[in-house]
């Protein structure tokens, strides 16, 4: 196999592509990716095919944003993926102070100020066979790039969501709390939520509560009373999540954790979801039913206006 061809450091490039958008303009250049402690042009940036990454979807990752020439919650990542790496006993080759100076270097060679970060560490190259003693060394892969989950219409009006079939894997097979390259639970989640012809899907677990969206965590709002499914529902430790309910603590409002049916999610006053990539959403309409009026509402309007303000002003400096 041909290796990547290794680039001297440039000036800065801009980011491959929108998530919207399916190929490049003649004049948009391309991406710098960081692999095991080099950087390559978005071609050359390759790896093996026998990275048990690839090949069992064996390893971790995070999606990172960044705001204002800021890392929003970078620690709270960082601290994830070594939570994650621990539980599947992968040992992460470089410390935290290494990985974060790599992430922010990433993000200066593509010349960015606004974006998304995806850090992925995987098994690395073994063999064919299943056993992970094979893989002698992790590799780090870093991404930096835009991104944009909905269009600017979708965000302001809300989206619409289904419950699909396809049910939140269960802790005692591969716990969700583990943010792990395996993500073809969601994936087929994601192909109903498409058939459908909805902006996303409800995961049911075991029991037939919420969980979570295939890649977002759900809050409903009831008489000014905010709920959210807990971890032990199957949801994700969610970095985003973890700021709701920080914003919520300043604004004066309690969060419950709590087990949630679709019939909770079909009479709420409203309905959010939070993710690192898709931020703070509003749901309006779920399986057919309109939430609330229809409209994104009140509190929720609140916690989207005072998300946005603190990505803008808190964060790891990138260029300091």
């Amino acid at each position: 196999m041909d290796e990547p061809k290794e680039t001297v450091a440039k000036a800065p490039v801009k980011p491959a592509i929108d998530s919207q958008k399916s190929a490049k303009s003649s004049t948009e250049k391309e991406a710098t990716i960081y692999i095991d402690g080099k950087f390559f042009p978005e071609a050359d940036a390759k790896i093996s095919v026998f990275d048990h990454g690839l090949l069992y979807g064996d390893g971790i990752f995070e999606g990172i944003r960044f705001y204002n020439g800021r890392v929003f919650r970078l620690e709270e990542h960082l601290e994830r993926l070594w939570d994650s790496a621990r539980s599947i006993c992968l040992e992460i080759p470089i410390g935290r102070g290494e990985m974060t100076e790599a992430l922010l270097e990433t993000i200066r060679q593509n010349g960015l100020r606004e974006g998304y970060i995806r850090l992925i560490v995987t098994r690395g190259v073994g063999n064919l066979g299943l056993n992970p003693t094979q893989c002698k060394r992790p590799s780090i892969i870093i991404i930096a790039t835009t991104i944009a989950l909905y269009s600017k219409e979708v965000c302001e009006k809300g989206l619409t969501v289904v419950t699909c079939a396809t049910r939140r894997t269960g802790a005692a097979a591969l716990n969700p709390a583990v943010k792990s390259l395996n993500y073809l639970n969601n994936v087929m989640a994601r192909i109903e939520a498409n058939l459908a012809g909805a902006d996303e899907a409800l995961m049911l677990n075991e029991a037939g509560n919420v969980a979570e969206c295939t890649a977002d965590n759900v809050f409903i709002i009831k008489r000014g009373h905010i709920f959210t499914p807990p971890i032990a529902a199957g949801a994700l430790r969610g970095i985003t999540r973890a700021v709701v309910f920080d914003i919520a603590a300043e604004l004066g409002l309690k969060i419950k954790e709590t087990d949630i049916t679709r019939h909770d999610v079909f009479v709420a006053d409203e309905c959010f979801l939070t993710g690192t990539a898709a931020e703070v959403i509003p749901v309006i309409k779920a399986d057919g039913r309109v939430i609330g009026n229809g409209k994104p509402s009140a509190i929720t309007l609140r916690m989207i206006k005072r998300f946005r303000e603190l990505t803008r002003e808190t964060g790891t400096p990138i260029f300091a």
